[in-house]
Parts: C-alpha cells; sequence; structure tokens
C-alpha cells in the first residue's frame, strides 16, 4: 500500500528547503490558529493523521476558510456527489505527496482545506425541535356548561354572547322567533337592529345591563323587547364582563291588545255619541218650537225610537262579545243539532226575508248532523250571517243557506247574490267596527260588530270562517266545524 510511503515521506519533510512560492509567499499575515484546525483535519481524517504537524506554521501559510462562512450543507444525490469529488481530489492530493510531486507543507494545507471542506458537505444531523410547553389558560365562557344549560332552559329566546359579540350559545326558540344561528358567528348575522348591537357593546364595555324595545316589520308586523345583560363567569368582580345575555320577549300580542282596546274605546264611544246626539237634538226641539206641532211630534218621536233600538243593539252587542271572549278558551262539550238550529234561524228571519222581497232557500245535504256546541251562540253566528246576507245582498232577490257534511266536517255555507265585496276589504271584515260603507251599514241598523261576533263564535268552536267573493257574483261566508259520527240507528 501507499500508506507507509505516505507517512514515511511526510517525516522526512522537515529536512527538504521547499522552493518559494509566490502566492504563499504574498499571504501578509500568519495563521495562528492551524495547528488545531490541522490536528481535527487528521483526527477526522485517518491518512492524514499520519503526518506530522509543525509546531509552528510558516508565516507564509494561507488562510483557511473558516466553516461558518461556507454554505450550507447539501443533502440528497447533489451532497452524495460533492463527498465524491471531494474524496477524489484527497485522493489526487495524498498521491501527489507520496510520488514527490508536491510540496508536502503545500500538501498539508491542501489536505487540511480538503477536510474542512469535508466536513462541511456532510449532511448535518437534525437540529432538535424545541418543545413548546404552553401555559394553562382559562377555559373561554363558550364552553362554560352551566351557562349553556342556563340559557337552554330558559323560557324566551336567548342568546349567550362573548365580550366581543359573538354567539356562544343559543336555545331552540332563537330559531323560531329569530332564525337559526350557528356558534361562533357576529350576533348581526341574527339580529340587524343597530340599536340592539350598541347596546350589546356598551353592555360589555361597562357593564351596566340595557333594554331596547324595536319593531319589525318584514315579514309581519311584530314588536320585540331585548334585554342585554353583562355576565361574568372567569374572571373577577372587578375585571370587565366575558360575556353577554341577551333575551327578547315577544311583545306583539300586548301591543296589538292595547291597540284593539284604543280602537274599541274610540270607535264605542263614536257609535254611542251619534245616537245620543240625536236623541238630545230632537228632545231640545219637541220642547221648543215643536212643542205643538203634531205632525214633526210624530215623526221626532220615530226617529228617537230608531236611535234608541240602535244603541240597545250596541250595548246587546258589546255585552255579548265580552262574553264570548271570556270564554274563548273553553270548548263546549254540548251535543247540539245543527240542522235544527239552522232551519230555527231560517223560521226567524222570514219575516225579514219577505219585508226585503228576497227568497230565503235551505239546502241540507244530509239529515243528521251533530256537533259539539253551544246552541244560544250557534244561533247567533247564523243569525248574524243570515241577516247580513238579507240586508247586503237583498238586490239578488235569494239567499241560499246550504248544510253538508265534507269528510268528517260540518260544512254551513250561507250565499247571497248581491253586488259582491270588493277585494281589499275581505281581509277586514271581522274586525270591530269596520264596515264596507259606513252609511249603507247605519242605514240598515247595523252596529259593526257581526262579523267579530261570528269570529269569535268560530273561534271557540274551533272551526274555521272562509269568505269568497266577486265583484257582481255576490258573496259566500262558509263555517267548518268538527262533525261527530252519524248516531248509530237501530235495525
Amino acid at each position: 500500500m501507499s500508506l507507509p510511503a505516505a507517512t514515511a515521506t511526510t517525516t522526512a519533510a522537515p529536512a527538504l528547503t521547499p522552493g518559494p512560492l509566490p502566492e504563499i509567499a504574498a499571504a501578509p499575515a500568519p495563521m495562528p490558529d492551524l495547528a488545531p484546525t490541522i490536528a481535527g483535519a487528521a483526527t477526522a481524517s485517518p491518512p492524514v493523521a499520519a503526518a506530522p504537524v509543525p509546531a509552528r506554521p510558516s508565516p507564509a501559510a494561507p488562510v483557511p476558510t473558516p466553516v461558518a462562512a461556507l454554505p450550507p450543507a447539501p443533502n440528497g444525490r447533489s451532497g452524495r456527489r460533492s463527498l465524491a469529488l471531494v474524496g477524489a481530489v484527497a485522493a489526487v492530493v495524498i498521491g501527489g505527496a507520496a510520488a514527490g510531486a508536491l510540496d508536502p507543507l503545500l500538501a498539508i494545507l491542501m489536505a487540511a482545506l480538503l477536510v474542512a471542506l469535508w466536513l462541511s458537505l456532510r449532511p448535518a444531523p437534525p437540529a432538535p425541535v424545541p418543545v413548546v410547553t404552553p401555559l394553562p389558560a382559562a377555559p373561554p365562557p363558550a364552553r362554560d356548561s352551566q351557562a349553556c344549560a342556563v340559557v337552554a332552559a330558559l323560557p324566551e329566546p336567548a342568546l349567550l354572547l362573548s365580550a366581543a359579540g359573538n354567539i356562544i350559545t343559543a336555545n331552540q326558540r332563537v330559531a323560531l322567533a329569530l332564525g337559526p344561528t350557528r356558534v361562533g358567528d357576529p350576533l348581526s348575522f341574527v339580529v340587524r337592529v343597530p340599536e340592539v348591537l350598541d347596546a350589546v357593546r356598551a353592555a360589555a364595555a361597562d357593564g351596566v345591563p340595557r333594554r331596547v324595545e324595536f319593531a319589525e316589520r318584514i315579514p309581519l308586523d311584530r314588536w320585540l323587547e331585548a334585554h342585554v345583560v353583562p355576565l361574568r363567569l372567569h374572571v373577577s368582580p372587578e375585571r370587565a364582563p366575558d360575556a353577554v345575555l341577551l333575551t327578547f320577549r315577544d311583545l306583539t300580542q300586548q301591543r296589538r291588545v292595547e291597540q284593539m282596546r284604543a280602537d274599541f274605546v274610540a270607535n264605542a264611544s263614536h257609535e254611542l255619541r251619534t245616537p245620543l246626539a240625536s236623541l238630545s237634538g230632537f228632545i231640545e226641539t219637541l220642547q221648543g218650537p215643536a212643542r205643538n206641532d203634531t205632525p214633526a211630534r210624530e215623526r221626532f218621536l220615530a226617529i228617537m225610537a230608531a236611535q234608541a233600538r240602535r244603541m240597545s243593539r250596541l250595548i246587546d252587542d258589546l255585552l255579548s262579545l265580552s262574553r264570548i271572549e271570556l270564554n274563548a278558551h273553553v270548548q263546549p262539550q254540548t251535543k247540539v243539532d245543527l240542522g235544527a238550529i239552522i232551519a230555527h234561524v231560517c223560521d226567524t228571519l222570514s219575516p225579514l226575508a219577505r219585508d226585503r222581497g228576497v227568497e230565503l232557500e235551505q239546502v241540507r245535504e244530509t239529515a243528521d248532523l251533530e256537533i259539539l256546541g253551544d246552541r244560544d251562540e250557534l244561533i247567533r253566528l247564523f243569525e248574524n250571517l243570515v241577516e247580513n246576507a238579507l240586508k247586503y245582498g237583498a238586490a239578488g232577490k235569494k239567499v241560499e243557506v246550504r248544510l253538508a257534511r265534507e269528510n268528517g266536517t260540518a260544512v254551513v255555507s250561507v250565499r247571497d247574490f248581491g253586488p259582491g265585496i270588493s277585494p281589499e276589504h275581505l281581509p277586514r271584515l271581522t274586525e270591530r267596527f269596520y264596515r264596507v260603507d259606513v252609511a249603507a251599514s247605519r242605514d240598515q241598523g247595523g252596529t259593526g260588530l257581526g262579523l267579530a261576533i261570528v269570529k269569535h263564535i268560530v273561534a271557540r268552536h274551533r272551526g274555521r270562517l272562509g269568505v269568497e267573493s266577486e265583484l257582481g257574483n255576490g258573496a259566500i261566508f262558509s263555517v267548518r266545524m268538527e262533525a261527530l259520527p252519524n248516531p248509530e240507528k237501530n235495525l
């Protein structure tokens, strides 16, 4: 092998006097740290480790490139090719030094450079990944199971929000009142009322509860009341709230009742004021200029009697409506024969039909038809429908009352062949004191409460009221109620 020859040649290197090298002589500064580098190279490479290192390097030795300045070690196939190239150059240098073609000192320097290059090209071991242990944090309000359970149990629509206004949890009533919600979404995705959003932000900042009333017009008119209550779930009472509880209260029914009561008082007072004013005027006239005028006195007394009857009907209708509303939640449980009730109503109103010149016709498609109901209220119900048909549909000269059974349902329809009702009036026919033609209604002695009474009686019997009408083709008022099974007949 050539390794002993290289060792012998390297040992005899101090006795030789090498010729001057221009590039080495041009180095201005000595390299004091060459011995440790060469010692490390000798340790890493066995062939070069056998060569003795002079205790004091030559001043003309070049400065080796620091390892830190070399490019990062390549990986993969390119790194293996670079290592193979360095090994080939090292073999050439060692072979040249052994053959005496290279100066021993120059060979040592080149070997040191090759060793340094070889070390830099070796793939570096992977650096250990530092393990960062996160600091324990307090659980966020979104995962507070007790608060979520309380929100789910509230009887009104409720949402638990973070301090930033994001939804933490919501109960099932929110979906019915406001729409579907999703955890993590901002509150503005569900509630688009600026006053409510501002109240939530202010309550989260200062910790003061707030109340906001607002109205919605789409898809229906609604009035809602929002209560904003800041909560401190995981912080001390001295710090800002970390959650906000938002609840909603539906005020629609209350506002409608208030509006209905106000309209009722206004309309009732107006309806009573008119006949009272007429009575007062006629009384003053009879006491004064018409004291001895017999024809005028007879005419005035007839008008006064009509106004008194009108007031009496109005008071009776108001009392009837109050009684029906008082028992609206109690469904009647008495069996009544609907056919007998219709026959009674038609017999009672037949004189009015003759006076108006109208034919009142009964059509019975079934013989026996029983329902659970209140006889007096049902008589009042169908009297109002037939009387309205006789008064306002007299131009058609015919009113048809039909009784039928349809799939277990009792159907009573009252049809007139008069002028009909415009479509814009149909939705409001059952409102109190609403009239399609005010003057005609008063001339006919109507109070404006007949169809309102009909609606409440039908609602108490758990039935449905339908109205169909076209201008020029009359109107059809139909009442549908649950019928009892046909009574068994003894054979």
